[in-house]
């Protein structure tokens, strides 16, 4: 996250009113509702584990064990056998 000066964004007297609850500290204006944007969505990360829990599941389908696919992805075998888990119940 990218901190912007007040003093470059908001009129004098609104910074004065904040200065009333918050004088000097860090401070978190949350984004409107409407521009909320979903986990994942900015960074790509959502893609990024949507592509690779698609792997996982194709090897699986090959042949690959539960304990190799975690051995291979730096995964544990619950979080592998999930992924699978998952895949399986979106296929039907």
């Amino acid at each position: 996250m990218k901190y912007i000066k007040a003093n470059n964004v908001l009129p004098e007297d609104m910074i004065k009113a904040i200065q009333e609850y918050v004088d000097g500290e860090f401070l978190y204006i949350p984004r409107k509702n409407e521009n909320q944007k979903a986990w994942g969505e900015k960074n790509g990360i959502k893609d990024i584990l949507k592509n690779r829990n698609h792997e996982i599941f194709q090897k699986h389908k090959e042949g690959i064990t539960m304990k190799e696919l975690a051995a291979m992805y730096f995964l544990s075998e619950q979080s592998v056998r999930r992924i699978i888990s998952e895949r399986k119940r979106a296929c039907s």
